[in-house]
C-alpha cells in the first residue's frame, strides 16, 4: 500500500488511537489489579476476591482504559492536525494524510473516551473519576494548555499516563472503597504506582525528543532539548532516573507501605539496567543518516521494556506468599 492509499476508517481509527502506546498503559492497569487481588488472596489487604472477580475486573478495565485512552489520543490528533504535518515521525498520520476528516476524528475521540470511563461506573465511581480525570488532563492541561507552552510539559503532563494503574487499583477494589474522597483508595500502593509512571514519563519522552532531535523545533514545539540544549536534558533525565530508583526503594524505609523487600531488589535492578541506557546517551554523537541519535534510541526503547518489566516484577513478587519469603516479605 502507498503512502498516498486511504487504508479505510477503521484502519484510520485505529491509527488515531495509538493502541501500541495504549496496550503499555492497560499492562499498568491489569498489573494494578492482579497486585491488588494477590495481596487480598495473601491476607496482606482486608477484602475478598475470586479468580471470576480479578477477570471481570480485568476485562472491564481493559475495555474502558483502552476506549478512554483511545479517544483521548485522537482529540490529541485532531488538535495537533497542524503540528503534524511538520514532523517525520507524524506526517504520515491520517489526518495530515487527509485520510479522515477532522469532525470524524474528533466526534470519534470524544465518544470513545466518555463511553470508557463511563464503563468504569460498572465497577466504581473512583475508577471512573480518574478515568475521567485523565481524559480531561490530558486534553485540556496537556495538550492543548503545556504541550505549545513550556519545556516542561511532558512532565506535568504525564500525570495522565500515570493513572491507569490507580484506575486499575480502584476498579479492584470496589468493595473496599468508602467515603467521597477519590484520592483516598485504602493503601498507599496505587500511588506508589502512579508515581513509578510519572517519574519514569520524562526521561523515557525526552530520550525519543533526542532521537528526533530538531523535529519538535520545527514544529515550535518547546521540548526539554530544544529549549535547553541536549546537555541540559540529559542532567534532568538522570535526575528523575535517581528518583525512580529512590521509589523503588520505598519498603526499605516505609515498611508500612505493604509491599515485600523482594520489590526492592528486583526494583533496584531493573532501573539500574534503565539508567545505563540513560547514561550511556552521548548528546555529542554524530547522528546517523536520517539525522537520528542513535544512543538516545536506545534508551528510549529500553524504557519501554522497563516500565512493563517494573509492572510484571511487581505481580510476581506478590503472588508469592509472604511466608515464603521470610526476611524479604512483607513487614
Amino acid at each position: 500500500m502507498s503512502d498516498d492509499q486511504n487504508p479505510g476508517l477503521i484502519s484510520c481509527l485505529i491509527k488515531i488511537s495509538k493502541l501500541r502506546v495504549v496496550i503499555l498503559l492497560q499492562v499498568t492497569a491489569i498489573c494494578a489489579i492482579l497486585a491488588h487481588d494477590l495481596l487480598v488472596r495473601h491476607g496482606s489487604i482486608i477484602g475478598e476476591r475470586t479468580w471470576l472477580d480479578t477477570l471481570w475486573t480485568s476485562f472491564i478495565t481493559l475495555i474502558g482504559g483502552t476506549l478512554a485512552a483511545g479517544g483521548s489520543n485522537a482529540i490529541n490528533m485532531w488538535y495537533d492536525r497542524d503540528i503534524d504535518p511538520l514532523m517525520s515521525r507524524t506526517k504520515n498520520r491520517p489526518l495530515p494524510m487527509g485520510w479522515i476528516s477532522p469532525n470524524t476524528a474528533l466526534m470519534f475521540g470524544i465518544i470513545t473516551s466518555l463511553g470508557g470511563s463511563a464503563l468504569f461506573l460498572t465497577l466504581h465511581w473512583k475508577a471512573a473519576f480518574w478515568s475521567l480525570f485523565s481524559v480531561i488532563f490530558y486534553v485540556f492541561i496537556y495538550s492543548i494548555w503545556l504541550k505549545r507552552r513550556t519545556p516542561q510539559n511532558i512532565v506535568i503532563g504525564g500525570a495522565a499516563g500515570a493513572t491507569p494503574p490507580v484506575i486499575g487499583w480502584a476498579s479492584a477494589a470496589s468493595n473496599e472503597l468508602s467515603g467521597m474522597n477519590p484520592f483516598d483508595l485504602g493503601s498507599p500502593i496505587p500511588w506508589m504506582f502512579f508515581m513509578l509512571v510519572f517519574l519514569w514519563t520524562p526521561p523515557h519522552f525526552w530520550a525519543l525528543a533526542l532521537y528526533r532531535s530538531g523535529e519538535y523545533a520545527k514544529a515550535e514545539i518547546p521540548m526539554m532539548n530544544e529549549v535547553k540544549g541536549a546537555k541540559r536534558t540529559l542532567l534532568e533525565s538522570k535526575i528523575y532516573c535517581f528518583a525512580l530508583f529512590t521509589l523503588g526503594l520505598v519498603p526499605l524505609f516505609w515498611p508500612e507501605s505493604g509491599l515485600t523487600l523482594l520489590w526492592s531488589l528486583v526494583a533496584s535492578g531493573l532501573t539500574l539496567w534503565y539508567t545505563v541506557s540513560v547514561w550511556q546517551i552521548d548528546y555529542e554523537e554524530e547522528f546517523d543518516d536520517k539525522g537520528r541519535m542513535p544512543s538516545a534510541a536506545k534508551s528510549f526503547f529500553r524504557s519501554l521494556y522497563y516500565l512493563g518489566l517494573m509492572f510484571i516484577g511487581l505481580v510476581l513478587c506478590v503472588a508469592i506468599p509472604p511466608s515464603w519469603l521470610g526476611p524479604l516479605g512483607l513487614n
